[in-house]
This record gives structure tokens, sequence and C-alpha cells, in this order.
């Protein structure tokens, strides 16, 4: 078995065997999840196909099972239905334990937050990795202001980053200290914590943001 694809198994498990709880009941809301994964998960697979293949980062073949899919392996594809799986998991248990509470927050500030992460953009526009995950980023804010503006304000968000950060430095710490993924220096800023490039960080906040917001947009769909 892969390195990768026990990675991927780890990081699914415990929210998959709990998802029959009988106080969250996960398993009902994952048709509002695949609404999720299937428009965010499919944009961030598409940014990764292209990045691999421009060389912006590469995949280890010997902790592969070595299945490849638009030039993904197949445990990187996985990647973008067990994280997502698990961080909404995260987020609905926060929801159900923890009482919410309203962070007040003016709008202006996130628009500050998006125009600054696209002046970032467009100033490193040559570094691939720096370019695309600053504009992801700056459309999550956007989106949310004009969207689901108060996602921003709820504490139960807020929380749900903070601790999946958790296990985000875990799982990127093996993935880049091993390596399975290794990283074109010409690609990012070149800076890194530990094993991990700075970027990241923008990419898991980007992405973990866009599934909570459209997991959140069908789940208003369905009331």
């Amino acid at each position: 078995m892969s390195t990768y694809l026990i990675i991927n198994i780890l990081i699914i498990f415990f929210p998959l065997v709990l998802s029959f709880d009988k106080n969250l009941t996960y398993y009902k809301k994952i048709p509002r999840l695949v609404f999720s994964i299937s428009i965010v998960s499919t944009a961030y697979i598409i940014w990764d196909s292209i990045a691999t293949k421009r060389g912006d980062w590469a995949f280890s073949p010997e902790h592969l099972i070595g299945i490849y899919f638009l030039g993904l392996p197949l445990e990187e594809i996985l990647f973008f239905i067990t994280v997502p799986y698990s961080c909404v998991f995260i987020y609905e248990t926060i929801k159900f334990y923890v009482k919410e509470k309203e962070i007040r927050l003016s709008k202006t500030i996130f628009w500050v937050i998006a125009l600054l992460l696209l002046i970032i953009a467009i100033v490193f526009n040559h570094q691939h990795y720096t370019f695309t995950v600053t504009i992801f980023t700056a459309i999550f804010f956007i989106l949310s202001i004009l969207i689901k503006p108060q996602l921003l304000n709820s504490y139960h968000y807020w929380l749900t980053m903070l601790i999946s950060f958790v296990p985000f430095l875990i799982v990127n710490y093996f993935l880049t200290s091993i390596p399975v993924v290794t990283y074109n220096d010409a690609a990012f800023f070149g800076k890194r914590f530990i094993t991990i490039p700075l970027e990241d960080f923008l990419y898991s906040f980007s992405m973990i943001s866009l599934w909570i917001l459209f997991y959140e947009i069908a789940l208003s769909k369905r009331k």
C-alpha cells in the first residue's frame, strides 16, 4: 500500500466511523457535502493538474500506487475527498457541541484583505503557486461577503479553521518531509515552516473555507 494512500485513510477514518453518531447524523448531510466537493474540489483538481504539468510540484512515485488521472496520482484525487469530508465533519461537530457566538467584524476588513491578496498576487505573478493561492483566498473572501457574510462572523467557522490547522500541519509535514510531494522553488516565495511552504497555509485556508462556504450554501437551499 502506498504511503499517500495510508495518509488518506488516516485522514478520513475517524470522521467516517463517527458519521453515524446519533447526535451528529453526519451521513444525512453528505448530499450537501457532495455539492461542495463537486464545485470546490473540481476547481482545485484542475489547478493541481495544470500546476503539476507546469512543474510547480511533483509526486514521488515510490510513495504512490501508480494510477493517474489528469496527470495526478489517484491518491491526490482522493485527497480532495477525504480532506473535505473530515474538515466539514469537524465543522458539524463544533456546530453541534459549541454554542454559536457572533464575531462582529466589518465587511470593510474583509474587502481590504481581499484587495491586499489581489495586490500580492499581482506582485508575485511570476511565482505560480503564490499567485494562484492568493487569488483563490481572495475569491473566498469576496464570495463570502457577497453570498454568505454571516459565515465570516461565525465563531463556529473560525474555530473550525483553527482546529483544522492542527491536522493540516501534521499531514503536510509528512507529505513534505517524506517527501510524497516536492516543490519547485521557483513557483513559490521560498520560505518554509519546517518543511511546509508558507503558501500551503493559504492553500489550506482557502480550500477548507470554500468547502465550508459551499456546504453552507447547500444547507441554506434545503431549508
